[in-house]
């Protein structure tokens, strides 16, 4: 039997999406439950728009809703300011130059918080489970759908920490 496999969020990632939670769920799904309300008071809703779109958006919203709380239930909070070592971990930024001396910047967050500002990927995305466990100046190479590249990891940072490596920036 195994246990149930917990979501790690950074602190920040966790901060976002309990606010998009409270925020869809207190404001935005009333608002609209109360559009559909008036909508369907009018009469024939086989025609009317604003009741069919209603109802679309709302179950957008649930299903918004459902994926948040199932995250956010299953969240393990990384802090990021208690990271150690010098292996690539999640919640750490990696910098990494690829094969045509090109300058890249990740940190690697939770899926759930992944993509919602630049330079944060999962850790379940393919570059993300690559980079995991390596040091600085291993060199990686990662399958991605169409092709492979390859990246020289030249620094490491524990949020604004350097840890090793350089910023290259």
């Amino acid at each position: 039997m195994t246990g149930k496999r917990r979501n790690p969020l950074t602190q920040a990632g966790h901060s976002r999406l309990s606010q998009e939670f409270d925020e869809l769920f207190r404001v935005t799904r009333p608002k609209v439950v109360k559009g559909i309300a008036d909508a369907a008071a009018e009469g024939d809703r086989s025609e009317n728009a604003e009741y069919i779109y209603g109802k679309k958006h709302l179950r957008e919203i649930d299903k918004r809703l459902q994926y948040l709380s199932r995250l956010l239930a299953d969240a393990q909070i990384i802090l990021v300011e208690n990271l150690r070592g010098e292996n690539v971990c999640f919640g750490s930024t990696v910098i990494a130059l690829d094969d045509q001396g090109s300058l890249k910047r990740w940190t690697i967050v939770g899926d759930g918080e992944a993509g919602t500002k630049a330079g944060e990927i999962s850790c379940l995305s393919p570059v993300g489970k690559a980079l995991l466990g390596h040091k600085v100046g291993d060199y990686i190479e990662i399958e991605l759908p169409n092709g492979s590249i390859g990246y020289e990891i030249i620094g490491l940072l524990f949020g604004s920490k350097l840890v090793a490596g350089s910023t290259a920036s």
